[in-house]
Protein backbone atom coordinates (compact mmCIF):
# COMPACT_ATOMS: atom_id res chain seq x y z
CA UNK A 1 0.00 0.00 0.00
CA UNK A 2 0.95 3.37 -0.95
CA UNK A 3 1.75 4.45 3.04
CA UNK A 4 3.74 1.35 4.08
CA UNK A 5 7.13 2.52 2.75
CA UNK A 6 7.24 5.53 4.51
CA UNK A 7 6.32 4.12 7.80
CA UNK A 8 8.76 1.18 7.01
CA UNK A 9 11.32 3.78 6.51
CA UNK A 10 10.25 5.83 9.90
CA UNK A 11 10.39 2.72 11.95
CA UNK A 12 14.28 2.31 11.09
CA UNK A 13 15.11 6.50 11.27
CA UNK A 14 17.26 6.79 14.38
CA UNK A 15 19.91 3.67 12.88
CA UNK A 16 19.35 5.79 9.21
CA UNK A 17 19.98 9.16 10.86
CA UNK A 18 23.50 7.85 12.53
CA UNK A 19 25.15 6.19 9.72
CA UNK A 20 23.92 9.42 7.65
CA UNK A 21 25.90 11.06 10.32
CA UNK A 22 28.73 9.41 9.68
CA UNK A 23 28.82 9.47 6.19
CA UNK A 24 28.51 13.43 5.98
CA UNK A 25 31.57 13.79 8.93
CA UNK A 26 33.35 11.44 6.60
CA UNK A 27 32.72 12.73 3.20
CA UNK A 28 31.87 16.20 3.57
CA UNK A 29 28.11 16.11 2.46
CA UNK A 30 25.47 18.56 2.45
CA UNK A 31 23.07 18.57 5.53
CA UNK A 32 19.69 17.37 4.97
CA UNK A 33 18.70 21.14 5.74
CA UNK A 34 20.49 22.27 3.16
CA UNK A 35 17.84 23.94 0.94
CA UNK A 36 15.45 23.67 2.86
CA UNK A 37 12.93 26.23 4.71
CA UNK A 38 13.04 26.04 7.88
CA UNK A 39 10.20 28.46 10.14
CA UNK A 40 11.42 29.17 13.64
CA UNK A 41 9.34 31.05 16.20
CA UNK A 42 10.83 33.17 18.61
CA UNK A 43 14.14 33.91 16.68
CA UNK A 44 14.72 37.16 17.98
CA UNK A 45 16.57 35.73 20.86
CA UNK A 46 17.92 32.89 23.15
CA UNK A 47 17.57 29.52 21.84
CA UNK A 48 15.45 30.81 18.57
CA UNK A 49 18.11 33.04 17.59
CA UNK A 50 20.73 30.81 18.11
CA UNK A 51 18.69 27.78 16.10
CA UNK A 52 18.24 30.31 13.93
CA UNK A 53 22.16 31.16 13.42
CA UNK A 54 23.00 26.72 13.69
CA UNK A 55 20.41 26.10 10.46
CA UNK A 56 21.47 29.28 8.78
CA UNK A 57 24.53 27.77 8.55
CA UNK A 58 23.64 24.23 7.26
CA UNK A 59 22.88 25.51 4.24
CA UNK A 60 18.78 26.27 4.92
CA UNK A 61 16.58 29.04 3.91
CA UNK A 62 15.46 30.52 7.87
CA UNK A 63 12.38 31.95 8.31
CA UNK A 64 12.40 34.02 11.49
CA UNK A 65 9.41 34.36 13.59
CA UNK A 66 8.58 36.77 16.78
CA UNK A 67 6.99 40.10 17.82
CA UNK A 68 9.68 42.48 17.64
CA UNK A 69 10.58 43.44 14.61
CA UNK A 70 14.03 45.05 15.18
CA UNK A 71 15.56 42.37 16.99
CA UNK A 72 14.51 40.36 14.20
CA UNK A 73 16.27 42.57 11.87
CA UNK A 74 19.19 42.28 13.06
CA UNK A 75 19.11 38.75 13.41
CA UNK A 76 19.03 38.58 9.82
CA UNK A 77 20.91 41.14 8.63
CA UNK A 78 23.39 38.96 10.58
CA UNK A 79 22.68 35.75 9.13
CA UNK A 80 23.04 37.42 5.43
CA UNK A 81 26.43 39.16 6.32
CA UNK A 82 27.88 35.36 7.41
CA UNK A 83 26.79 34.11 3.90
CA UNK A 84 23.38 32.72 5.48
CA UNK A 85 19.80 33.32 4.04
CA UNK A 86 16.85 34.20 6.03
CA UNK A 87 13.54 36.39 5.97
CA UNK A 88 11.77 37.74 8.70
CA UNK A 89 8.05 37.73 9.85
CA UNK A 90 6.58 39.80 12.49
CA UNK A 91 4.08 37.28 14.78
CA UNK A 92 2.09 37.23 17.74
CA UNK A 93 1.29 33.91 18.21
CA UNK A 94 -1.09 34.28 20.63
CA UNK A 95 -2.98 36.28 18.02
CA UNK A 96 -5.30 33.79 16.01
CA UNK A 97 -5.82 35.88 13.48
CA UNK A 98 -2.58 36.91 12.94
CA UNK A 99 -1.03 33.56 12.77
CA UNK A 100 -3.39 32.98 10.11
CA UNK A 101 -2.81 35.66 8.18
CA UNK A 102 1.17 34.39 8.56
CA UNK A 103 0.05 30.82 7.31
CA UNK A 104 -1.52 32.28 4.32
CA UNK A 105 1.33 34.42 3.16
CA UNK A 106 4.23 31.74 3.71
CA UNK A 107 1.98 29.49 1.78
CA UNK A 108 1.66 31.87 -0.96
CA UNK A 109 5.81 32.75 -0.55
CA UNK A 110 6.46 28.92 -0.73
CA UNK A 111 4.05 26.60 -1.46
CA UNK A 112 4.90 24.45 1.91
CA UNK A 113 7.45 25.22 4.81
CA UNK A 114 9.97 21.88 5.14
CA UNK A 115 10.59 22.21 8.96
CA UNK A 116 8.75 23.99 11.96
CA UNK A 117 10.67 25.27 15.00
CA UNK A 118 8.07 25.82 17.82
CA UNK A 119 10.41 27.54 20.50
CA UNK A 120 8.36 30.25 21.26
CA UNK A 121 7.39 30.12 24.66
CA UNK A 122 6.53 31.88 28.18
CA UNK A 123 7.45 30.03 31.38
CA UNK A 124 6.00 30.88 34.76
CA UNK A 125 6.99 29.50 37.86
CA UNK A 126 4.88 30.24 40.53
CA UNK A 127 3.39 28.18 43.78
CA UNK A 128 -0.26 27.97 44.12
CA UNK A 129 -0.40 30.14 47.01
CA UNK A 130 0.12 33.07 44.84
CA UNK A 131 -1.83 31.86 42.13
CA UNK A 132 -5.43 31.58 43.21
CA UNK A 133 -5.80 35.28 41.64
CA UNK A 134 -3.94 35.14 38.92
CA UNK A 135 -5.93 32.35 36.46
CA UNK A 136 -4.64 34.70 33.59
CA UNK A 137 -1.45 32.82 34.54
CA UNK A 138 -3.25 29.57 32.79
CA UNK A 139 -4.44 31.31 30.13
CA UNK A 140 -1.06 33.01 28.63
CA UNK A 141 0.89 30.26 29.05
CA UNK A 142 -1.40 27.89 27.18
CA UNK A 143 -1.68 30.81 24.26
CA UNK A 144 1.85 31.05 23.64
CA UNK A 145 3.03 27.57 24.77
CA UNK A 146 0.03 25.45 23.21
CA UNK A 147 -2.26 27.33 21.43
CA UNK A 148 0.32 29.21 19.63
CA UNK A 149 2.27 26.50 18.35
CA UNK A 150 -0.66 24.19 17.51
CA UNK A 151 -2.65 26.48 15.19
CA UNK A 152 0.39 27.58 13.18
CA UNK A 153 1.40 23.50 12.73
CA UNK A 154 -2.26 22.92 11.64
CA UNK A 155 -1.87 25.73 9.29
CA UNK A 156 1.40 24.29 7.93
CA UNK A 157 0.27 20.87 7.95
CA UNK A 158 -1.74 20.53 4.66
CA UNK A 159 1.54 21.75 2.96
CA UNK A 160 3.11 19.13 4.26
CA UNK A 161 1.50 16.40 3.92
CA UNK A 162 0.72 17.07 0.29
CA UNK A 163 4.19 17.44 -0.45
CA UNK A 164 5.28 13.95 1.55
CA UNK A 165 7.80 15.50 4.15
CA UNK A 166 7.66 17.81 6.77
CA UNK A 167 9.33 17.77 10.21
CA UNK A 168 8.17 19.69 13.15
CA UNK A 169 10.45 20.30 16.69
CA UNK A 170 8.56 21.06 19.72
CA UNK A 171 11.12 22.86 22.64
CA UNK A 172 9.24 21.32 25.86
CA UNK A 173 11.07 20.80 29.04
CA UNK A 174 12.38 17.79 31.04
CA UNK A 175 9.74 19.14 33.55
CA UNK A 176 6.93 17.14 31.57
CA UNK A 177 8.25 14.36 33.22
CA UNK A 178 9.33 15.57 36.39
CA UNK A 179 6.10 17.22 37.19
CA UNK A 180 7.96 20.29 39.17
CA UNK A 181 6.51 22.46 41.73
CA UNK A 182 5.57 25.67 41.01
CA UNK A 183 5.47 25.06 37.59
CA UNK A 184 1.54 24.04 37.43
CA UNK A 185 0.51 26.53 34.78
CA UNK A 186 3.72 26.11 32.16
CA UNK A 187 3.89 22.37 32.45
CA UNK A 188 0.19 22.20 31.94
CA UNK A 189 0.67 24.15 28.40
CA UNK A 190 3.94 21.84 27.71
CA UNK A 191 2.18 18.67 28.13
CA UNK A 192 -0.59 19.57 26.14
CA UNK A 193 1.85 20.30 23.25
CA UNK A 194 3.45 17.35 23.92
CA UNK A 195 0.54 14.87 23.88
CA UNK A 196 -0.89 17.04 20.65
CA UNK A 197 1.80 16.12 18.79
CA UNK A 198 2.80 12.25 19.37
CA UNK A 199 -1.10 11.92 18.59
CA UNK A 200 -0.81 14.06 15.30
CA UNK A 201 2.51 12.04 14.62
CA UNK A 202 0.94 9.07 14.49
CA UNK A 203 -1.88 10.10 12.00
CA UNK A 204 0.92 12.00 9.68
CA UNK A 205 3.62 9.18 10.11
CA UNK A 206 2.08 7.64 6.70
CA UNK A 207 2.61 11.08 4.80
CA UNK A 208 6.40 11.05 5.60
CA UNK A 209 5.51 13.91 8.30
CA UNK A 210 7.30 13.38 12.07
CA UNK A 211 7.95 15.55 15.23
CA UNK A 212 10.40 15.52 17.98
CA UNK A 213 9.50 16.85 21.80
CA UNK A 214 12.29 18.04 23.15
CA UNK A 215 12.33 17.61 27.06
CA UNK A 216 14.69 20.36 27.56
CA UNK A 217 16.55 20.75 30.32
CA UNK A 218 17.55 24.24 32.01
CA UNK A 219 18.87 26.75 29.38
CA UNK A 220 20.37 30.16 30.55
CA UNK A 221 18.18 32.52 28.81
CA UNK A 222 16.16 36.02 29.77
CA UNK A 223 13.28 33.84 30.32
CA UNK A 224 14.90 31.75 33.13
CA UNK A 225 16.80 34.48 34.51
CA UNK A 226 14.03 35.72 37.02
CA UNK A 227 13.89 32.36 39.20
CA UNK A 228 17.28 32.93 41.71
CA UNK A 229 17.76 29.48 42.31
CA UNK A 230 18.55 28.81 38.96
CA UNK A 231 21.30 31.37 38.71
CA UNK A 232 23.77 29.44 39.96
CA UNK A 233 22.39 25.80 38.47
CA UNK A 234 24.29 23.76 35.73
CA UNK A 235 22.49 24.49 32.04
CA UNK A 236 22.84 24.81 28.67
CA UNK A 237 23.57 28.01 26.63
CA UNK A 238 21.34 28.72 24.06
CA UNK A 239 24.11 27.72 21.65
CA UNK A 240 24.29 24.67 22.94
CA UNK A 241 20.54 23.92 23.33
CA UNK A 242 20.62 24.82 19.64
CA UNK A 243 22.74 21.86 18.85
CA UNK A 244 20.37 20.03 20.20
CA UNK A 245 17.64 21.47 17.92
CA UNK A 246 20.46 21.05 14.71
CA UNK A 247 20.05 17.60 15.53
CA UNK A 248 16.84 16.89 16.06
CA UNK A 249 15.97 18.59 12.72
CA UNK A 250 18.32 16.72 10.69
CA UNK A 251 17.75 12.94 12.71
CA UNK A 252 14.15 13.24 13.29
CA UNK A 253 14.22 11.78 16.32
CA UNK A 254 10.69 10.82 18.18
CA UNK A 255 11.66 12.73 21.40
CA UNK A 256 15.02 14.29 23.30
CA UNK A 257 15.01 13.59 26.68
CA UNK A 258 17.70 13.98 29.22
CA UNK A 259 18.79 10.89 31.49
CA UNK A 260 17.05 12.46 34.78
CA UNK A 261 14.34 13.04 33.31
CA UNK A 262 13.84 10.05 32.45
CA UNK A 263 14.53 8.13 35.75
CA UNK A 264 11.95 10.48 37.28
CA UNK A 265 9.56 9.89 35.10
CA UNK A 266 10.18 6.42 35.52
CA UNK A 267 10.34 6.49 39.84
CA UNK A 268 6.69 8.91 38.81
CA UNK A 269 5.32 6.11 37.47
CA UNK A 270 6.11 3.15 39.55
CA UNK A 271 6.99 4.80 43.21
CA UNK A 272 4.00 7.98 42.80
CA UNK A 273 3.07 8.49 46.73
CA UNK A 274 6.84 8.45 47.61
CA UNK A 275 7.97 10.87 44.88
CA UNK A 276 4.90 12.90 45.70
CA UNK A 277 6.65 13.51 48.88
CA UNK A 278 9.73 13.89 47.84
CA UNK A 279 8.67 16.79 45.44
CA UNK A 280 6.80 17.84 48.34
CA UNK A 281 10.04 18.24 50.52
CA UNK A 282 11.88 19.87 47.35
CA UNK A 283 8.69 22.17 47.27
CA UNK A 284 9.24 23.68 50.72
CA UNK A 285 12.82 23.82 50.31
CA UNK A 286 12.80 26.51 47.38
CA UNK A 287 10.10 29.24 48.11
CA UNK A 288 9.12 31.19 45.35
CA UNK A 289 11.31 33.99 43.47
CA UNK A 290 10.77 37.62 44.29
CA UNK A 291 10.00 37.84 40.59
CA UNK A 292 7.14 35.19 40.96
CA UNK A 293 5.86 37.23 43.90
CA UNK A 294 5.58 40.56 42.41
CA UNK A 295 2.13 41.50 41.36
CA UNK A 296 3.35 43.41 37.89
CA UNK A 297 5.05 40.03 37.06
Amino acid sequence: MAYARPVIRLLVQAPRARAARVVRRLSGAASPLAGRTVLVTGASSGIGEATARAVAGRGAHVLLVARRGEELQRVQREIEAAGGSAASYVCDLTDGDAVDALVAQLLEEYVAVDYLVNNAGRSIRRSLDLSYDRFHDVERTMAINFFGPVRLTMGLMPAMREQRFGHVVNLLSWGVQVKAPKFSAYLASKSALDVWSRIAGRETMADNVTFTNIRMSLVHTPMSAPTEAYANARGYSPEEAAEKVLRALEDRPLTVNTLAGNATELLNLVLPRSMDAVFAVVDKRFPDSAAAKSPKS
